[in-house]
């Protein structure tokens, strides 16, 4: 197959499935990953599609990023996961949620149980969801307004957010590279919150569903080392695999 026709059936294929993966595109077409890099690094400065780690997305997918659009989607997911996720935690202990539309329903849940314990969070909406249970601590980190997340950010959250060790982390994330092993949200400031509540937890857990494993992002926060427990909602057989050395919780 020459050059050119190789490009172009690489469009094709991203533009009919929204994404594709370095590995798979490679397969596809009998030819290294390299190649496929290249290939696609020029397709990306032609326009015909957008570079992301580990592979490439449609130009017509846009990130799903407002917290207003995302809210009301996968309940059925988000509340499997927020179950498994509830089960870890233990009377007494500092949790942190994360800027994360399954973490509000995992304040929901901590909200109707009867566990007592501090939770910390830079989320509007999880602190609004927790405000109705007395037997919860509830810290705001204050900060910076982020409209489309509703929720804080900057160099006063962290300040707080330094202040504290954590529990338990239930981190998430706008999408997974697991070829290069990283976490990835698209705004650097979520991702500084993100790292410095990392660097304080005794446990990091990772709450997404499935389809986060085939999403990307532009800006890489952690690393898989940095996760203790993986909570999701499906796992395929090669996200078994990919996923074996961690403890993966699913339904």
């Amino acid at each position: 197959m020459f050059l050119k026709e190789r490009q172009d059936k690489i469009v094709e294929f991203v533009n009919t499935n929204g994404r594709a993966t370095v590995i798979e595109l490679s397969e596809k077409f009998s030819v290294t990953e390299d190649c496929i890099r290249k290939d696609l690094k020029h397709l990306d400065g032609q326009g015909l599609l957008k570079r992301v780690y580990g592979g490439a997305i449609s130009t017509s997918v846009q990130p799903n990023w407002n917290i207003s659009t995302r809210i009301n989607t996968k309940i059925p997911e988000k509340r499997v996961i927020a179950d498994k996720a509830y089960e870890l935690i233990e009377p007494g202990e500092t949790v942190y949620l994360d800027i994360s539309t399954t973490n509000i329903a995992l304040a929901e849940k901590i909200a109707a149980g009867t566990k007592y314990m501090t939770v910390i969070t830079n989320m509007i909406d999880i602190l609004q969801a927790l405000s109705g249970n007395p037997a919860i601590k509830v810290i705001s980190t204050g900060g910076t307004v982020n409209y489309e997340l509703n929720s804080f950010y900057g160099s006063a959250a962290i300040q707080t957010l330094e202040s504290y060790h954590f529990d338990k982390v239930f981190m998430g994330a706008i999408g997974i590279n697991l070829d290069a092993g990283e976490l990835l949200t698209y705004d650097i400031d979520d991702g500084a919150v993100k790292r410095q509540v990392i660097k304080t937890a005794s446990q990091v857990i990772l709450m997404v569903d499935h389809e986060k494993f085939s999403s990307s992002g532009s800006y890489a926060f952690a690393h898989f080392d940095d996760v203790t427990t993986v909570i999701t909602d499906k796992l395929t057989e090669k996200l078994k695999g990919q996923l074996a050395v961690f403890d993966v919780i699913c339904k």
